[in-house]
């Protein structure tokens, strides 16, 4: 090393000693980077931790609204089929009012309403329980509606007075006295009198039925939306989970305990949630302070007949026992990484003592001679490590000083020799490393996306059971009432099981192992032409026309779903190829390779091509130039099942004038 660079590196106070580097080689990596790598995977873990307690509080807000919605939908139905039943139009026929008085507070018990009434197109009203003063009915928009000849069922806000029209024991449950909140907005009130009321209604006999259900102090509801989003064993031990219904910003049924036996009926919400779910109208997914404790909350504003936001529907978790968790399993971490350096720290001083004890030996040796002191030996005792045999080397060498000059150049001769062939060797060696690296690298990565794979598929496959599960509920719940919406509930299935493809076909990239079987021959000509509605929209949207060329007669053994699969990846390429628009011709035929059969399927567009480059590594694993598109797996996909029956794929391209891809695959029955 030059004079100056020494001279700079004492004067910035970094020592050049080898003790002083091996030391800081040994602990720089145990004290500095393992604790950053540590700290950095913890807080993604925790902020990953987090983010998974969002998702789940944000699917049990979906089953939550799926269930009042259910209510709505029951109770509408009910009274729609009440309208439309032929009891109901006799007693009306027959004008007496008490039948119908008694025919109503019949059904109204059978529907589990807390008021049903029929009013007449004159404004005479029949209801159960009996209403005392009918005028102002009207005002309603569901009642408007079944007055014009139409069924609508909302949530509506009653006054204490239009529910004490119906009964004062109706009005006085759904009243309560305001509780103090901390954190809620201020406000001068100290009771609630409002009711928020399932209000339905449907055309019938020339008027309108009408039905409500007071949610207010309706425990059976809330209790079974708990029951719903929060069964048995489904939170960590020592959390529970709880739902409320609010009018405005005051619980009005909840399970959100006030005390041990005392639920927190009259509560309000905190301000920051009132100001984001009732005054902007957003959904919150967050942390949120519930009465006196932390939540990992979700809620939802509710809006009634008239389109405003009245009130809230609200389900999350206590959140103490998952920060615990986070809390302890971090402290977990630190402390065993605290007692893992404590430990290992002695043991790579030891190490590096016995490096630099004898570097420094050797050091001390060459001052020696170089002072003149040609008998001057280390005195390191010759081991197998490296250090030992440069001792033995260094003595040997201050032997060879003594010697003549003809046996020094001799030596020297020698040497070189010896250092050009371990030269060779190491970089036969080094060229052997970059190949074992690179396919180390590869394995690697698919070994991930793999477990990945799985990964997603698993994670998919949970909310997918709860979206089927809920279905079928809500199928049984509505019964008879559920025909209408055949379509709707047929439409749904459908896209579940399209769901639960997606997630065989990930399955099965990830452990195609398990998936093999058998599989009955057919003409891919056929498979092309059940792939082109596919991507129907795609080509009228980039002005494409397609060209159509078949003429294959073999069969093919390839799994049906996987050669559509490819296809359409390739049509999609293509399209996306075509920005201005361009002709994708796609044609088969018939061609042999050697004795065997096949058939050959090539795909043509006039795009604007790929370079050499581009074009040796278009089948390569992520490699994409289409950087906020595409993934780059869908050719290394198709290439892979294609491969899977025998099968290959290649491509061929010239920039500016388009790409073409060509796949083989053997005839039925041929390997």
């Amino acid at each position: 090393m030059p004079k100056h660079r020494r001279s700079n590196d004492r004067a910035l106070g970094f020592p050049r000693t080898v003790r002083f580097r091996l030391l800081l080689i040994a602990l720089l990596p145990m004290l500095v980077v393992l604790p950053l790598l540590l700290g950095t995977t913890v807080a993604n873990w925790v902020r990953r931790f987090d983010e998974l307690s969002i998702a789940k509080v944000n699917s049990e807000l979906t089953i939550a609204h799926q269930h009042l919605a259910g209510i709505l939908e029951t109770r509408g139905a009910g009274i729609v089929a009440l309208g439309q039943s032929g009891a109901f139009e006799r007693r009306i026929a027959a004008q007496d009012n008490a039948a119908v008085a008694v025919f109503l507070d019949q059904k109204r018990a059978e529907l589990g309403l807390d008021f049903l009434y029929f009013m007449e197109r004159g404004g005479r009203v029949t209801s159960s329980p009996h209403v005392g003063n009918p005028a102002g009915l009207e005002k309603w928009p569901v009642v408007q509606a079944a007055l014009s000849g139409s069924h609508r069922a909302e949530i509506d806000i009653f006054e204490a007075s239009d529910l004490a029209q119906f009964s004062p024991a109706l009005a006085e449950r759904a009243s309560f006295a305001l509780v103090p909140t901390e954190a809620a907005v201020p406000t001068e009130r100290s009771e609630e009198t409002r009711g928020m009321i399932v209000h339905a209604a449907a055309p019938a006999a020339g008027g309108a039925l009408v039905g409500g259900l007071l949610l207010n102090r309706n425990l059976g509801f809330i209790d079974t939306i708990n029951d719903l989003v929060y069964p048995a064993a489904s939170l960590t031990e020592g959390s529970q989970g709880t739902a409320t219904l609010f009018l405005e910003d005051v619980r009005i049924s909840t399970n959100v305990r006030l005390f041990e036996d005392v639920r927190a009926l009259g509560t309000r919400v905190s301000a920051v949630v009132r100001a984001a779910v009732l005054d902007e109208g957003r959904v919150w997914l967050d942390r949120a302070f519930v009465v006196n404790d932390w939540y990992v909350s979700a809620y939802e504003p509710i809006v009634d007949s008239y389109g405003k936001r009245v009130g809230m529907l609200y389900v999350g978790f206590l959140d103490t026992p998952f920060f615990e968790a986070k809390r302890q399993t971090v402290l977990t971490i630190a402390i065993a990484f605290f007692l893992i350096v404590l430990a290992s720290v002695p043991i790579f001083l030891r190490w590096a003592r016995a490096i630099f004890s004898p570097l420094e030996r050797m050091t001390a040796t060459i001052a020696r001679v170089e002072a003149g002191d040609l008998g001057a030996r280390s005195g390191v005792d010759s081991s197998d490590d490296e250090i030992g045999r440069v001792a033995a080397h260094l003595d040997t060498l201050l032997d060879q000083l003594q010697e003549r000059d003809r046996r020094l150049r001799d030596w020297a001769e020698a040497l070189e020799s010896r250092v050009a062939e371990r030269t060779h060797d190491l970089q036969e060696a080094n060229k052997e490393l970059e190949v074992t690296t690179r396919q180390l690298i590869v394995s690697e990565k698919l070994a991930a996306i793999g477990e990945i794979t799985a990964g997603v598929a698993h994670e998919i496959n949970n909310p997918v059971a709860v979206i089927q599960g809920n279905l079928e509920v809500i199928r049984d719940e509505l019964g008879e009432g559920a025909k209408p919406w055949k379509t709707e509930f047929t439409l749904i299935q459908e896209q579940i099981q399209n769901v639960n493809i997606l997630v065989s076909k990930l399955l099965e990239f990830a452990r195609p192992e398990e998936y093999a079987g058998t599989v009955e021959g057919y003409n891919p000509d056929d498979a092309v032409r059940d792939s082109v509605p596919l991507v129907h929209h795609l080509l009228t949207k980039g002005d494409i026309e397609i060209v159509l060329n078949l003429s294959s007669q073999q069969t093919v053994s390839m799994n049906r779903t996987e050669l559509q699969q490819v296809l359409v990846n390739l049509f999609v390429n293509a399209i996306q190829a075509m920005e201005d628009g361009g002709v994708l011709t796609v044609a088969s035929r018939d061609m042999p390779r050697g004795e065997a059969p096949g058939v050959l399927i090539e795909v043509t567009d006039t795009g604007v091509g790929m370079q050499d480059t581009v074009l040796k590594r278009v089948f390569d694993p992520f490699y994409t130039t289409k950087r906020s598109e595409g993934t780059g797996l869908g050719l290394s996909i198709s290439r892979k099942l294609i491969a899977r029956v025998g099968g290959d794929i290649t491509a061929e391209s010239t920039p500016g004038k388009g790409t073409t891809f060509l796949i083989w695959l053997p005839a039925q029955g041929r390997p």
